[in-house]
């Protein structure tokens, strides 16, 4: 009998003009989104839901309004929130570049930013978001405690084994879903649900956290930001090439893992928008191994395909999940 694994995919739905070091206000543009037909075939084809991370300056773009529009209405996608607090209003000059870590921020400051973009999207598509993912996986102690005030009850912040110096570092983060805060399962519960990674030996990542806690911190950060690049594999298709997708989804499946959450951007869709994907060709190989890893889950498991806030109410105990 197969296993049934539960296939949540995420996509940053955002503006251009990131991953080279700026983060404008006004950004360069919104022209990305109307790449996000190369990716269609997931559920036309293949009858998966997608779950769309929706960024301010797209949620007010009206272009982008009606492709999104199509991808609810005739594809049954989900529209859910993304902040980035560098291009959501409102404005204040901060002590330090962007990306300015959350948890510095003024609470009020979060506390507006969130209530644009929320409004922004209820105002499109006439509902409010109840999936959330932080820019940059910024996602501190402030934006844990707003979140449910909001009416979010799915986060997909967190990243296994990531490790960085300023903002929100998740290393130790489970890689199934699990509730934040204390005790119950109620509807206002904040459920977690982090990227699909995995580490290739059962406690190593525990083992390099317990070492990286006793060395000074250029020696910590090194060793931990390299963990990721030597000891593990994800289910990430802009991160990881389509081998260790595999393994990754294998792996997970072995543990007793019961949902694999994938994503991208959808600015990986536009040749040249991103370093990683510049060229026509280069595009093409990115959505050919998402196509490829979704036939072969398809083939190797049962899979159904879920959205961010439709997994709110299949997960009932917290657990302690595979790493």
């Amino acid at each position: 009998m197969r296993r049934r694994l539960k296939l949540v995919i995420t996509v940053d739905v955002e503006e251009e003009g990131l991953f080279s070091g700026r983060y404008p206000r006004v950004p360069p543009g919104v022209h990305n989104v109307r790449e996000l037909e190369r990716i269609e075939f997931v559920t036309r084809d293949l009858g998966l839901p997608v779950t769309l991370l929706v960024t301010y300056p797209v949620a007010v773009d009206p272009e982008c309004g009606e492709v999104l529009d199509r991808w609810r209405g005739v594809l049954g996608a989900e529209i859910g929130a993304h902040l980035h607090p560098w291009s959501t209003p409102p404005f204040i000059d901060l002590p330090g570049p962007e990306p300015f870590p959350s948890d510095l921020m003024p609470e009020s400051l979060l506390e507006a930013k969130l209530e644009v973009l929320c409004t922004a999207i209820e105002r499109r598509w006439g509902v409010r978001p109840e999936s959330f993912r932080m820019g940059r996986f910024d996602l501190g102690h402030t934006m844990r405690r707003l979140l449910p005030t909001f009416g979010i009850r799915t986060d997909s912040s967190m990243v296994p084994f990531r490790f960085k110096l300023g903002g929100a570092s998740h290393f130790m983060s489970p890689n199934e879903p699990f509730w934040l805060g204390e005790g119950g399962t109620g509807e206002g519960r904040l459920l977690e649900v982090p990227l699909t990674q995995v580490a290739l030996m059962p406690n190593l990542a525990a083992r390099a956290y317990e070492l990286g806690l006793a060395l000074g911190k250029r020696r910590r950060f090194l060793l931990l930001s390299m963990f990721r690049n030597v000891a593990v594999v994800g289910i990430q298709p802009a991160w990881f090439p389509l081998a260790s997708m595999l393994w990754a989804a294998r792996l997970h499946g072995a543990r007793g893992g019961r949902v694999l959450t994938l994503f991208f951007h959808s600015s990986e869709l536009l040749p040249g928008a991103t370093p990683g994907y510049p060229s026509e060709a280069s595009v093409r190989r990115l959505t050919r191994r998402i196509r490829l890893f979704l036939q072969w889950l398809a083939n190797t498991y049962t899979i159904e395909g879920v959205t961010l806030s439709q997994l709110h109410s299949t997960v009932r105990d917290p657990g302690n999940p595979p790493r």
